[in-house]
This record gives structure tokens, sequence and C-alpha cells, in this order.
């Protein structure tokens, strides 16, 4: 099975990184034999949709389970309808939290984990109420 961990630095030994959609990378691993790949994640730096461009990739890459400090509803939709499963975990490497998962120790997800988020960069220009701009 192939479990794609979110990840600070493209390495087994990279500590996950606890933002699903703005992670660096994913580190991809094959449960059974141990052997991973690292990939830059394309939804990084992305103006909005992160989670949603994040979930599509490791969709592509074959992975069947996603492991991150959390899920907001873009990437969980994303991500369910992939029919990808989905755990957190709070610490850890890479290769402690397939372990982990192997041991049956980390907590599936079965509703977003966070707020819906919009771009990431903060968009807004300080007005408000909008009337007469």
């Amino acid at each position: 099975m192939k479990i794609a961990v979110t990840t600070t630095a493209p390495d087994i030994d990279a500590m996950i990184e606890t933002r699903y959609g703005r992670a660096s990378y994913f580190v991809i691993v094959d449960s059974e034999t141990m052997a991973w790949e690292a990939k830059a994640n394309p939804g990084s730096s992305a103006g909005g949709g992160a989670g949603i461009q994040a979930g599509q990739f490791i969709s592509a890459q074959g992975a069947t389970v996603a492991v991150s400090g959390g899920f907001g509803p873009n990437a969980y939709g994303a991500l369910s309808a992939a029919g990808i499963k989905m755990y957190t975990a709070q610490g850890g490497s890479v290769r402690q939290i397939v372990e982990a998962f192997k041991a049956g120790a980390l907590t599936e997800v079965r509703m977003p984990t966070g707020p819906e988020r919009h771009g990431g960069r903060g968009s807004g220009r300080g007005r408000r109420g909008g009337a007469g701009w």
C-alpha cells in the first residue's frame, strides 16, 4: 500500500508537516517494502485550492492513504472523492509515522480537521463593508 506523508523535506527521515495542502513535500512510502520517493507538492504555493491540488496529485501517484497533521475541507473533499483514507499524526519522522500506521496507532480522519482557508497569503486589502469601493 502506498502511504503519502506530508513533510518538511524530501527524505523518509524528515519530520511530518502539519499542514496538508501547504506541505512542501510528500514522501510516498510502500508500507510493505519501505521503498519511498519524495515529491514536491504542486499545491504548496497555490493562491487557492492547495488542498484540492495536493489531493489530486497524490491520487495520481497511486497513494491510497494520506497522513498529515490535519486536513481542511477542500483537502478532505478531494481525498474522499479519490477514495484515499486520511490519518493524523502530530509529530515524528515519515519512517516513524509509517511504522505507527502499520501498528494501527494513527487516528483515521472522518471529517475535516480544520477550517476552510482562502488563498493562505492574505488576499484582503483592509476594506470594510465594500460600499463605495
